[in-house]
């Protein structure tokens, strides 16, 4: 391990250059004390060119050669944000290596997946954290505290709405590679739903809405979801590819409510409306460099030998979870369902922050979803 200060600092490959990797992920190393970006991977000779110099690494590889990264002894862990459907086979290479794992959401497409790559690190005893990056962030977790310390009375309702324009060609469009709107923002309002309500649902039902168009040929345009949980508490959600950029939940108490928005964000401002008894207060939480929290509270769980929290029993529940959806769109029917017990739940505790990055990075043969 490289030193700095006397202090160990885990040495990370990135794996997978689209978008979020590229606008997000790479400038956050800067942003960390415990963590050091040493090794890219991809197929794309040009974004390896052009990024290793950008960020000063010396080490890059091809998908074909990823085996060679994990062997080389040059880095500690991956952070993989690779499409959707090569999280799992990615993920169990790098554990059975011994090398931990920080994998993107949705964790995986399948349960069966989910349990592999869970399997792979319990097998191999390395950390395994899915890159629930709002687990970390301060108007996330204040929300949590203010369901828990019912100041809103009980919480019954969860209402949210996320939807952007995604552009014909980009890959969440795509079925094969575990494209769609609940995998891959739908499983933001979910999650929400689920550490706010501190709870899992017990039935779910779901229906989706197609416009026609040609990019919406392999996925649905839109999906609304209702979540009955215990204790008779629901949630609803509608995730969208085809509409304007909005980003809220609100949850609803017997007393209050409190409305986020935006709500899910990786950068920029997040507002709360907090209303008690007809009196509104609202409280603005400042702009945060969240991979790089994300970053380094997973180098700590690996350096302090700590089970990260969110872990892959988190991101399997979300994973179950989704599939029941598709299942009650398929069907029209409501369904059943049993999820892992889940002891850990993030807290207000876990909050990291970290100064913006002031970079607005040149992307290298990627675009935004947008395409904007």
């Amino acid at each position: 391990m490289t030193a700095t200060n006397g202090n160990r600092k885990i040495r990370y490959a990135v794996v997978g250059l689209g978008w979020f990797a590229q606008e997000a992920a790479l400038p956050s190393f800067a942003n960390t004390e415990n963590s050091e970006l040493v090794a890219l991977v991809s197929d794309d000779a040009t974004k390896n060119e052009e990024l290793s110099k950008k960020y000063g690494i010396h080490h890059t590889y091809s998908y074909e050669e990823y085996e060679d990264c994990l062997a080389s002894g040059e880095i500690d862990a991956v952070y993989i944000a690779l499409p959707n459907h090569l999280h799992c086979d990615y993920t169990v290479r790098a554990a059975n290596q011994a090398i931990h794992v920080l994998c993107e959401k949705p964790m995986a497409v399948t349960e069966q997946e989910c349990e592999a790559m869970i399997k792979a690190a319990n097998d191999n005893n390395v950390k395994l954290m899915i890159a629930y990056r709002l687990h970390l962030e301060k108007a996330n977790l204040q929300a949590v505290e203010i369901v828990r310390s019912k100041q809103i009375g009980e919480a019954r309702i969860f209402n949210s709405v996320f939807t952007q324009q995604v552009e014909e060609g980009n890959i969440r469009l795509r079925n094969v590679t575990g494209g769609g709107t609940l995998y891959d923002i739908g499983i933001y309002c979910l999650n929400a739903a689920r550490y706010l309500f501190q709870d899992e649902p017990i039935e779910v039902f779901a229906v989706a809405a197609n416009n026609g168009e040609q990019r919406f040929s392999e996925v649905e345009e839109m999906a609304s979801v209702i979540l009955r949980f215990p204790n008779e508490r629901l949630a609803t959600f509608t995730s969208s590819f085809g509409g304007a950029s909005v980003s809220t939940y609100q949850i609803i108490g017997t007393q209050g409510d409190l409305r986020v928005n935006p709500a899910y964000p990786w950068q920029g401002e997040i507002k709360h409306y907090l209303t008690i008894n007809g009196e509104t207060q609202e409280r603005t939480f400042e702009d945060h460099d969240q991979l790089a929290a994300e970053f380094t509270y997973f180098s700590d769980c690996i350096l302090e030998d700590k089970d990260p929290e969110p872990s892959g029993t988190e991101g399997l529940i979300d994973v179950s979870i989704i599939q029941a959806l598709y299942e009650s769109i398929e069907t029209g029917k409501p369904v059943q369902i049993q999820t892992s017990d889940r002891h850990q739940r993030p807290t207000s505790d876990q909050t990291i922050e970290r100064p913006p990055s002031d970079e607005k990075p040149d992307l290298i043969h990627a675009a935004a979803p947008s395409g904007q």
